[in-house]
């Protein structure tokens, strides 16, 4: 069905991006990157609620010598709303950097110690102001570094909040703020949770596969059986036939505040389970997201998302109403949890189908705008955008 057309940062100038609304998303990974470098250009009040259970790579080593939640799918959405106007090219690719997966692990830490100092090459071309805020965590880290730490594969960026983490009692939110300020972030990124925790998925075939890394990721194995559930768990087993107990985290009070506020609600792309599912999860999300008022809507994938294998989006809306419902309560309806859907059947491939009817008779309404280029196999950035600020403007108008 055509949406209204609704004035919105895109048709005017007369509101600036500092004022712009406080859209929300529950996120992970790379999937909003292109949409989070569009939003600062009309927004600088986004709020990116971020899963902290990546547990393979490098985020593995870093996690089982410190105990600490995982940093680096924040540290990528801090750096895609970096405001590249003012910082440098160079103090980004600081933070992307990583040593080499091969190699002398001795080695690999002497260049690190080397990287403590400010006449090392690698901090050639960034501006003082800069690299000594950044080298000051990263000599957090080395001062605490444990004796198990493997440097190989290691990003940069994860041992300077790695050290701020641990300089500041082992909590996130002090060096979530201090990058936030020195890379000028055009909004708000947080940690749906502030403790070290797993994801675990039971498969329809009655299996369990515990931590994120053996769920997703290019190194997990392809999931034979469908997702039927997912949960949180305090630890990884040791062995393969341990088993492990579900664990109900509750929500960071300071992202339960965001959600109170929010403008917009989005379940956006990205994998279904371990980036969207996964943050629906802690005790208190569905009840704040029941309470806040304002426009909620979901964007399922198109293309591949081997996460879903062949759900419908009638059956993802599904599995997100009962994932909210878990903690607002069974009667919590469709219009407190998830209104709306937003596709493009004209250039969107839904792999498992749409299935609209099953949409509708579970309370949720269809949106069907343009959001892909023509040619395109992925979602456009300015045209997801739109399409959100153009929805955020309801709730101004008294229509959410």
């Amino acid at each position: 069905m055509p949406f209204p057309s609704i004035p919105h940062p895109f048709e005017s100038d007369e509101t600036p991006p500092e004022l712009g609304p406080r859209l929300l998303f529950f996120t992970g990974g790379t999937a909003l990157r292109g949409l989070s470098r569009e939003l600062i250009d009309h927004t600088h009040n986004s709020v990116h609620l971020v899963t902290p259970f990546d547990s393979g790579g490098s985020s593995a080593m870093l996690r089982s010598c410190i105990a600490m939640p995982a940093v680096g799918d924040l540290r990528n959405r801090l750096l895609a709303l970096a405001d590249r106007r003012v910082v440098p090219s160079s103090v980004l690719d600081i933070c992307n950097m990583r040593l080499p997966r091969d190699g002398d692990r001795q080695a690999l830490l002497q260049t690190l110690y080397g990287m403590a100092s400010a006449r090392d090459a690698v901090w050639r071309g960034v501006p003082r102001v800069f690299g000594e805020a950044l080298r000051v965590h990263l000599r957090y880290f080395l001062e605490q570094m444990p004796e198990a730490f493997d440097p190989r594969g290691a990003s940069l960026g994860n041992l300077i909040m790695a050290g701020g983490f641990l300089h500041h009692g082992r909590r996130l939110e002090p060096v979530l703020l201090f990058l936030s300020r020195l890379l000028r972030v055009r909004g708000v990124v947080l940690p749906t949770v502030h403790e070290d925790l797993h994801l675990m998925a039971e498969l329809a075939d009655g299996s369990v596969i515990v931590g994120q890394h053996r769920i997703t990721g290019k190194d997990a194995p392809a999931i034979a059986s469908p997702i039927r559930r997912l949960a949180i768990t305090r630890r990884l087993p040791a062995a393969g036939a341990e088993t492990v107990e579900e664990y109900r985290s509750p929500l960071s009070p300071l992202a339960a505040t965001y959600i109170a506020t929010a403008d917009l609600i989005c379940y956006p792309m990205g994998s279904f389970w371990t980036s969207v599912v996964a943050n629906l999860l802690p005790v208190g999300v569905g009840g704040c997201v029941a309470q806040a008022d304002c426009p909620k809507v979901y964007i399922p994938n198109v293309g591949d998302d081997p996460e879903q294998l062949g759900m419908s989006v009638a059956a993802a809306v599904a599995v997100l109403l009962a994932t909210l419902r878990r903690d607002a309560g069974s009667d919590a309806t469709a219009s407190q949890l998830l209104q709306s859907v937003l596709v493009d059947t004209r250039s969107g491939e839904y792999r498992g189908g749409l299935d609209a009817e099953g949409i509708r008779a579970q309370g949720v309404t269809i949106i069907d705008r343009p959001l892909i280029d023509d040619g395109a196999s992925a979602h456009a950035p300015k045209l997801v955008a739109q399409a959100l600020f153009e929805l955020a403007a309801r709730k101004d108008d008294g229509m959410a």
